[in-house]
C-alpha cells in the first residue's frame, strides 16, 4: 500500500510482513522491524539485497516463520522513487 506521495506524484510503497492472526492486539504486541531501501538513486544493489529479505521473509523456512510469528516487518522498497525513477 503507498505510505505517502512523493513531490512529483509517485508513490512510496509500504510493505508489510507478518503472521497472521485474528486478534488484533496480538499483533499490536510484536515488536516491529522498519527495513528501507534505494535512499539513493544509484543504490541498485539495494533492489537486489532487499528482494532477498523479502524472498526469506514469506519464505517457507522454519526460521523466517518465526521471525513472521514474533514480528512485524514494515518495508519501504524504494524510499526515493523520484531519484530512482530520474537518475
Amino acid at each position: 500500500r503507498p505510505l505517502c506521495q512523493t513531490l512529483a506524484g509517485n508513490d512510496c510503497d509500504l510493505i508489510t510482513v507478518t503472521s497472521f492472526s485474528p486478534d488484533p492486539e496480538a499483533i499490536a504486541r510484536r515488536k516491529g522491524v522498519l527495513l528501507t531501501a534505494r535512499v539513493h538513486p544509484g543504490e541498485t544493489q539495494a533492489s537486489w539485497m532487499l528482494r532477498g529479505v523479502l524472498d526469506y521473509l514469506t519464505g517457507p523456512s522454519l526460521d523466517a516463520k518465526l521471525l513472521r510469528d514474533n514480528f512485524v516487518f514494515k518495508i519501504v522498497p524504494i524510499l526515493n522513487p523520484d531519484g530512482v525513477i530520474n537518475g
